[in-house]
């Protein structure tokens, strides 16, 4: 592999920001973001990802490709917890299996940023609307996720009716995909011209706030990367295989449809990441017996830090040769 391509990623501001979050917390440096603070940068995040990406679909229309890409992305986010969690039951209990399934399932909105920023860097385009294809992939996750948990839990189908109305809300109106969506469809109604508008927030400080949230992102990482104990060789090999795994399917798919570079590795960085904020969330609703304690860790501790040092520029190493 061209070690420029890990040098870029690695001296991109937001990942060395990220570095330096983890080093506070490994060096027990009284170094904290304030949660209200944390929360305002998530948002802001979502937003600008949303609002971004419905203008570029404003300018760019719905066209059979646009389709099939979004499709792709879908489609792995069901599939992905079935086969992971066949894999997961032989080591955890049904329950654990369900929510780490579901959890890399779903994908990093994160991680897809600084996946669009890696790009941004060496200059290789990519289509806005592939932030409707990260959006989209939160719900179909969470369902396989649940549907396995009650096909292998037959005594847990017996929930109350307002328990299961208040789960499936939770997964069609998380707060998370609602404000990515409800951007998003902001942004093609404002279009173009809102973009311009927008511009000072939308833009010039994107990659400051970027830096402050992976500030944040590094110091929680480094501080739950030691919450898993029992089968740990096992769930730490499991979130660095699974990656490996979803990015080589992804890249054949795009080599199959025709998928542009970019938009390959934005796929790759939207299915072959893990959900440490969304899904999570509504685990916590709908499996409240699955650990926190081992899903999160697994995504924020291990898949999240390697996908960005390492993962995005081996990813788009494999990607530029099979894509040339």
């Amino acid at each position: 592999m061209d070690g420029n391509i890990i040098i870029t990623n690695l001296t991109n501001p937001p990942i060395l920001f990220f570095l330096l979050g983890m080093g506070a917390s490994f060096l027990r440096v009284d170094l904290e973001i304030p949660k209200s603070l944390a929360k305002f940068l998530s948002l802001y995040l979502l937003l600008v990802i949303g609002f971004h990406g419905g203008v570029e679909l404003s300018k760019a229309g719905i066209t059979l490709n646009i389709m099939r890409t979004i499709m792709v992305a879908i489609g792995a986010s069901i599939l992905t917890p079935f086969y992971t969690f066949f894999i997961l039951r032989k080591k955890v209990k049904i329950h654990d299996a369900a929510a780490i399934a579901a959890t890399y399932g779903a994908g990093s909105a994160v991680t897809f940023v600084t996946a669009a920023n890696f790009l941004y860097s060496l200059n290789i385009p990519f289509g806005g609307y592939m932030v409707a294809a990260m959006a989209l992939i939160e719900s179909p996750a969470i369902m396989s996720g649940l549907y396995l948990y009650h096909v292998y839990n037959p005594q847990k189908q017996e929930k109350k009716s307002a328990q299961q109305a208040h789960a499936m809300r939770e997964i069609f109106l998380n707060s998370s995909v609602y404000l990515m969506l409800g951007s998003l469809l902001v942004g093609i109604i404002a279009g173009e011209h809102g973009f311009t508008a927008l511009k000072p927030f939308t833009s010039d400080i994107f990659k400051g706030m970027l830096s402050f949230f992976m500030l944040d992102m590094g110091i929680i990482a480094a501080k739950r990367m030691w919450e898993l104990k029992a089968n740990s060789l096992f769930l730490s090999c499991f979130a660095l295989c699974i990656p490996l795994i979803n990015a080589i399917t992804i890249i054949t798919l795009s080599y199959l449809l025709g998928i542009s570079k970019g938009n390959c590795l934005l796929l790759c960085a939207s299915c072959a990441s893990a959900s440490y904020i969304a899904v999570p969330a509504v685990m916590r609703l709908i499996i409240p017996e699955a650990s926190p304690g081992i899903y999160i860790p697994m995504a924020l501790g291990i898949t999240f830090p390697f996908n960005i040092a390492f993962g995005l520029p081996l990813y788009f190493y494999i990607i530029s040769k099979v894509l040339s």
